[in-house]
């Protein structure tokens, strides 16, 4: 006969839900410290203040997987000064027209 044990804690204290813990390697000594002594002086935690700074970086920066457009979504562009017949140039050069 198996005896059922309670479970110690529920189930959502078993894990972390908001925070995680982490180790960052290779942090510049000076780059450290003047971010712990910035975090201190605006009454905020390295790990607040790293949050803000991740986050803002995330923000700016492009998405990773780009929307494909379509082609006639393409507006067309002018050919710079002395360009009209570059296609058909090319088409010489490269196919000996």
């Amino acid at each position: 006969m198996r005896l059922r044990r309670k479970p110690l804690a529920p189930k959502e204290h078993l894990c972390y839900i908001d925070y995680m813990d982490t180790t960052i390697r290779n942090l510049d000594k000076d780059v450290y410290r003047a971010l712990k002594a910035r975090a201190a002086l605006s009454g905020k935690t390295i790990g607040d203040v790293l949050n803000e700074a991740i986050q803002s970086y995330l923000a700016r920066l492009e998405p990773v997987a780009k929307k494909r457009g379509s082609l006639r979504e393409l507006i067309p562009e002018k050919y710079p000064q002395g360009n009209k017949r570059l296609s058909e140039k090319i088409d010489s050069i490269v196919y000996g027209l």
